[in-house]
């Protein structure tokens, strides 16, 4: 009995150095994919969020919600439409994004994190007024409701971190013209990043990292700087879903955060994993 209490109290000196080196820093999260329907795994993450802030780090959540958004619009009646990967997104559309994001996934997330203390706000981008968007303009078609952000206002973010709680963000950002917009929530975590002054970065997925071989599980590359990273795009190397993360990533380093790190969600506490221990897990990428 008495060696297990020790072994946990040395758990707990290991971690000292990152708590210290951390401590008072910004660290954002974007949460989606498979943790976000899986209750177990989602409520997992929540633990480890509510435990960063509780060592004296200040997260920031960002979600998506895309698998949700589709099979809400199937039990709707709509058919989900995409152009290159993006969500054509009318009226009827958006009104679902928002159903799913704001009604359902944000609450989800807060309420998670909320069982160990009032810890959470969830707010949504667009009626926050924390983002400014603009909708995005393709080649060959109209994605409708579709946005990029313009402008990250982070005074509202701030002042949910200065009261000592948690920002919970949908990925909804609102127009000059008064529209919402639905935006890739990978680009929203990175801008939003950046507009913080984020030490880093931290992209849960269903996968474990970057790999050097697609479909090699044991290809896995612990680390990379940015030069290796565009490199890997370039060659193509980085496809499917992992392309916006690892580009998000390199965007939110040109814009001044310090890491960025790919991981997965599905491992048992894969955020305090990455942070408190020496080995870390997942992709970590550096300038």
């Amino acid at each position: 009995m008495m060696e297990r209490a020790i072994e946990k109290a040395k758990i707990l000196m290991d971690a000292m150095p990152y708590i210290k080196e951390y401590r008072g820093r910004k660290v954002l999260i974007k949460f989606g994919g498979k943790a976000m329907q899986d209750q177990k795994i989602e409520q997992s993450i929540a633990n480890d969020i509510a435990m960063m802030l509780y060592v004296g780090l200040s997260p920031v959540v960002v979600h998506g919600g895309g698998p949700d958004i589709s099979a809400r619009m199937k039990e709707k009646g709509l058919q989900p439409q995409f152009i290159d990967g993006l969500r054509v997104t009318n009226k009827k559309t958006l009104k679902v994004v928002k159903e799913v994001l704001v009604d359902k996934i944000n609450k989800e997330i807060a309420g998670n994190i909320n069982i160990h203390g009032k810890l959470a706000e969830g707010i949504s981008g667009d009626t926050s007024g924390l983002i400014e968007a603009e909708k995005m303009e393709i080649e060959g078609g109209d994605l409708g409701f579709v946005g990029n952000v313009k402008k990250i206002n982070k005074s509202v973010v701030e002042k949910i971190v200065k009261a000592g709680k948690i920002p919970v963000i949908a990925s909804i950002g609102k127009g000059i013209n008064g529209d919402s917009y639905n935006i890739n929530a990978d680009s929203v975590a990175s801008e939003l990043a950046a507009a913080l002054g984020c030490e880093k970065i931290i992209f849960l997925t269903n996968v474990d990292g970057v790999h050097a071989s697609y479909g090699d599980n044991d290809s896995l590359i612990s680390a990379l700087t940015y030069d290796q990273c565009k490199e890997l795009v370039e060659k193509k190397a980085v496809s499917g879903g992992m392309l916006p993360k690892v580009l998000s990533c390199m965007s939110a380093l040109e814009k001044g955060v310090h890491r960025a790190h790919i991981l997965s969600g599905v491992i048992d506490h894969a955020l305090l994993l990455e942070i408190f221990t020496d080995e870390g897990i997942g992709t970590m990428i550096t300038n």
